[in-house]
């Protein structure tokens, strides 16, 4: 499925790239194939076994224009937000987990747009930071580009979003 060397992204912890794929018994189990995978982030490693790889959602980058796409996606305006923060939490939670990127895109822009009305509860900051990181390393990687250069389309996206927001409730008022 993958190779030696291709980069992919780990759900929740972002761009990798696989290091080998090895066949092992860990503690004398059934030998099976292990993708053996290192977090670009924090260099930290995983052992992905390859019978649990659409489980665990391992997934090649995006394609160039899945990042066209994204871009214009934060950048659309559309947002969804719960009232109450546990709710939030919750949907955000679970959005973060599947690694899919759109997915962290729209609790990025929620949680963007929150905390433009108030501030962040610490696990909200920890999760907007996480859902930034997790779209600008992707983009930096699928586009070839530096990460200050990967963070400035990213910001302007969120830029656009919330300036459509704001004329959208000035036309309605």
């Amino acid at each position: 499925m993958f190779r030696v060397g291709e980069k992919v992204v780990y759900p929740n912890h972002g761009v990798s790239v696989v290091e080998r794929i090895a066949e092992s018994a860990p503690d004398g189990g059934e030998k099976q194939i292990y993708y053996h995978v290192r977090v670009l982030g924090n260099d930290s490693k995983v052992m992905v076994p390859k019978v649990n790889l659409e489980r665990v959602g391992l997934r090649r980058l995006a394609r160039v224009r899945e990042i066209k796409d994204l871009l214009a996606l934060i950048e659309d305006g559309n947002i969804d937000v719960y009232k109450d923060w546990k709710g939030r939490y919750k949907q955000n939670l679970d959005k973060m987990r599947t690694g899919d990127l759109t997915d962290a895109a729209e609790v990025l822009k929620n949680l963007r747009l929150v905390s433009q009305k108030k501030s962040l509860s610490f696990r909200e900051k920890k999760m907007y930071e996480k859902a930034r990181y997790f779209i600008v390393s992707e983009v930096l990687h699928v586009r070839k580009i530096s990460e200050e250069q990967a963070e400035v389309l990213v910001e302007e996206a969120l830029t656009g979003s919330l300036e459509k927001i704001a004329e959208a409730r000035a036309k309605a008022s």
